[in-house]
C-alpha cells in the first residue's frame, strides 16, 4: 500500500511532465501571438504612415496637374501667411507653431521644384529662368532662419514677415504667370502627365 507521502510525490511526478508540457506550448502558442501581435503592429504603423503621407500629399496639391498642384501650394502657403499676420506680439506659441507649418510647406515645396520642374526647365533650355528660380529659394531659406531665431514677440518679427510674404509672392507670380505656363504649353500631354508624376512622387517621399 501506497504511503501517503508516496501519494503525493506520484501526483507530483504525473503532473509536472504536464505542466512542462503546458507551458511548452503556452510559450509557442505566447510568442506566436506576440509575433503576430508585432507583425500587425508594424503593418498597421506602415499602413497609417503611408495613408498620411498619402493625405499631406493631397491636401498640399497633389493633382494630375503639375501646375495646377503647384498653384495650390501657394494658395495654401499664403494662407499659412495669413494666419501668422493675424496674431499679436503675445501670441508668441501661435507664432512659433504656424512658422513651422510654413517651414515644412516651403521646404517640400522647394524639393518638388528644385528636384523634377526647375532640372526639367534646363533640359528644355531655359536654364536662365531656373536658375533665378532657384536662387530665390536661397533668400526663402534664408528669411525662415531670421524669423527662427528672431524674438517671436518683436515688431520687427512681424515686419520681417510681411517682407517675406512679398518676395514670396513676386516670386509665385513669375511662376504662375511667366514661366510655368509658357513651360507647359511647349510639352506634350504624355511629358505632362510623366513630369506630374516624377513631381507627386518627390513631394510623396518629404509628405
Amino acid at each position: 500500500m501506497a504511503t501517503k507521502s508516496q501519494t503525493n510525490q506520484g501526483r507530483k511526478t504525473r503532473s509536472n511532465p504536464g505542466a512542462g508540457e503546458g507551458d511548452g506550448i503556452l510559450s509557442w502558442g505566447s510568442t506566436g501571438v506576440l509575433a503576430g501581435a508585432a507583425l500587425a503592429g508594424a503593418a498597421a504603423g506602415i499602413a497609417a504612415n503611408v495613408g498620411r503621407k498619402l493625405f499631406v500629399q493631397m491636401q498640399s496639391g497633389a493633382s494630375s496637374d503639375w501646375l495646377e498642384a503647384l498653384k495650390t501650394e501657394h494658395r495654401l502657403t499664403l494662407a499659412l501667411f495669413d494666419k501668422i499676420q493675424a496674431t499679436d506680439n503675445s501670441q508668441t506659441i501661435v507664432r512659433s507653431h504656424l512658422l513651422a507649418k510654413l517651414k515644412y510647406a516651403l521646404d517640400k515645396h522647394a524639393v518638388e521644384e528644385e528636384n523634377v520642374i526647375y532640372p526639367a526647365l534646363r533640359q528644355a533650355n531655359q536654364a536662365h529662368d531656373a536658375d533665378t528660380l532657384n536662387s530665390e529659394h536661397g533668400y526663402v531659406k534664408t528669411y525662415l532662419y531670421e524669423l527662427e531665431t528672431m524674438r517671436k514677440d518683436s515688431p520687427e518679427w512681424i515686419a520681417r514677415v510681411r517682407d517675406f510674404r512679398s518676395m514670396l509672392q513676386e516670386h509665385m507670380r513669375m511662376e504662375e504667370d511667366e514661366v510655368f505656363p509658357a513651360f507647359q504649353r511647349s510639352l506634350s500631354d504624355e511629358q505632362n502627365s510623366k513630369l506630374t508624376a516624377l513631381m507627386n512622387k518627390e513631394g510623396y517621399k518629404v509628405a
